[in-house]
């Protein structure tokens, strides 16, 4: 049981060590909803600072740029599809689109914040001016965070926070690196600034993207028959498959799928380092803006004149009305001490990428700072859970050394050697680092139990998509409906799409490949579970 908390000192359970009870939370986009609703689950009491005057962080579209935060622009439609980048326990609705409009995906976030009433822990248009310890912090683990708001400075104890602020907050605007730059008589601007195609109206536009990445996978949201890319790439089959295999076999059949669609050499896109994992460009209109010349791939800038640029291996000019630099982000915590959290390198000292490896007291976690190779959505809440849980004294860290060697092995970025190579800063293996979470908390689905007990379903788990519904299978917040959800992902799915009726047909040689596919099914589970 508890022992209430007197004033702003901090809770205790009987026989346990502290534990945290007020919980400031930095941020209230989608990590930091997930972070509210993590601590109402468990019995915390969360308060949320955010400094724009409405929810949904990166997804919430304003004509205005705002400090701190990534910009859209109007035809944004997410990456991921619908049900890939939920929350674990809350589908997107049937009648959304597989890929979401930015607008639609602020009404998700709503809907969410409405349904678990996470509204009345927000405090908006209140910026964080700074997170300090108390000089207790040693012994009670606590926080003073100082916010503005209205022109007002206010100060208050916390017995815990959670920084939700992500990394897309600083434009990164590397003009050093593009001699001439400044005698550029058109215009030049950040990618953040653009809104609407308007201004490029019979302009010539260079963007510094593609000319200067040294090439990329394209991939389209329509993958393999239709289905959506993720649904089909982010499986437990394929995730065992791909890290059982060395590096340069991977690579290999990365390449050869991503040329099945159009040969990335002929457009000038194939990367010059395949050794590595890049971001992939998720673009369904590339190639064919290629192919019909509205889009020219270029090789990186070698000068910028008055009126033109020219770019390397080739000494011709070309005329340019205007340069968009969507050369990405950085982050920061500007509100932090670096003794706190110290970022250099495009990462932060963090184990398992949420806590701070040297504090005295696990008060203090990070959420949503990582770039898995999948939504951001679950990966947050996911965190946010086991942050919970440490912050409550139900889960425990290693000790700081051991953190500490951790932290410091994954910035040498030492491939592996099996697998996809995850080299770059923040970036992740997005089943296996939520798995690992996941089994921290004691909610990570056991497969082999389930095949017992639930065959149709550890079935679906491992070889359909591994879709959010699976982390909240069992453990802490377990959802009674995750069964169900799992079971009819596809129906979801496809829903919205089949908006014309379709009669199929059968054939007897369709039934022979099903039996076919059947077998080689329990062939391929007696090999991997056996």
């Amino acid at each position: 049981m508890y022992i209430p908390s007197l004033g702003n000192t901090h809770s205790l359970e009987t026989g346990m060590e502290n534990m945290a009870k007020r919980v400031a939370i930095v941020g209230a986009g989608v990590s930091g909803l997930a972070s509210i609703r993590c601590c109402l689950e468990e019995g915390l009491e969360p308060t949320c600072f955010e400094r724009s005057d409405d929810l949904g962080g990166l997804w919430r579209f304003t004509e205005d740029i705002e400090e701190g935060r990534a910009s859209l622009y109007k035809s944004v439609v997410s990456n991921s599809c619908k049900e890939m980048s939920c929350y674990p326990d809350f589908p997107f609705p049937e009648d959304y689109p597989i890929y979401v409009p930015h607008f639609q995906f602020l009404e998700y976030l709503k809907t969410y914040a409405n349904r678990f009433d996470l509204l009345k822990c927000i405090q908006f248009k209140t910026k964080v001016c700074s997170v300090t310890k108390r000089p207790d912090f040693t012994v009670t683990g606590q926080w003073e965070v100082v916010t503005l708001r209205e022109g007002k400075q206010e100060s208050a104890v916390f017995d815990a926070v959670m920084v939700c602020t992500g990394y897309l907050t600083n434009p990164y605007l590397p003009l050093d690196c593009f001699p001439g730059i400044n005698n550029f008589k058109g215009q030049y601007f950040h990618s953040r600034q653009y809104k609407h195609p308007d201004i490029f109206k019979d302009k010539r536009v260079l963007v510094v993207f593609l000319s200067t990445t040294g090439g990329a996978w394209v991939i389209s949201r329509v993958f393999d028959s239709g289905y959506p890319w993720d649904m089909v790439f982010m499986t437990r089959f394929q995730n065992v498959f791909r890290n059982s295999l060395p590096t340069p076999i991977v690579n290999w059949l990365i390449a050869k799928k991503m040329n099945s669609w159009f040969n990335h050499a002929n457009y000038g896109l194939i990367p010059e380092d395949r050794t590595q994992l890049r971001e992939p460009v998720l673009n369904d209109e590339l190639p064919g803006r290629i192919i019909t010349g509205k889009v020219l791939i270029k090789s990186s800038i070698k000068l910028v004149k008055e009126n033109s640029v020219v770019f390397n291996n080739t000494p011709r000019e070309e005329p340019i009305d205007i340069i968009v630099f969507a050369t990405g982000y950085t982050f920061a915590f500007p509100f932090l001490d670096e003794t706190v959290v110290k970022v250099e390198d495009g990462q932060a000292s963090l184990y398992k990428y949420v806590f701070p490896a040297h504090l005295q007291k696990p008060t203090l976690a990070v959420i949503g700072l990582i770039k898995p190779l999948g939504s951001i959505i679950p990966t947050g809440d996911t965190q946010a859970r086991w942050a919970v849980q440490v912050l409550k004294g139900m889960s425990k860290l290693p000790p700081s050394s051991v953190m500490i060697e951790e932290v410091n092995v994954r910035k040498q970025n030492k491939p592996s050697g099996f697998g996809l190579d995850y080299c770059k800063a923040l970036q992740s293996d997005y089943i296996t680092y939520i798995d690992e979470l996941l089994t921290f908390i004691g909610a990570k689905p056991n497969l082999l139990s389930l095949l017992l007990t639930d065959p149709r379903l550890a079935l679906t788990i491992f070889f359909g998509p591994c879709t959010p519904y699976q982390f909240r299978l069992t453990g802490p917040g377990k959802w009674e409906g995750a069964r169900n959800a799992i079971m009819t992902q596809w129906d979801r799915t496809f829903k919205v799409t089949k908006t014309r009726v379709v009669r199929e047909s059968s054939s007897p040689f369709e039934s022979l490949l099903k039996l076919f596919s059947f077998l080689a099914l329990l062939v391929a589970i007696f090999l991997i579970f056996l």
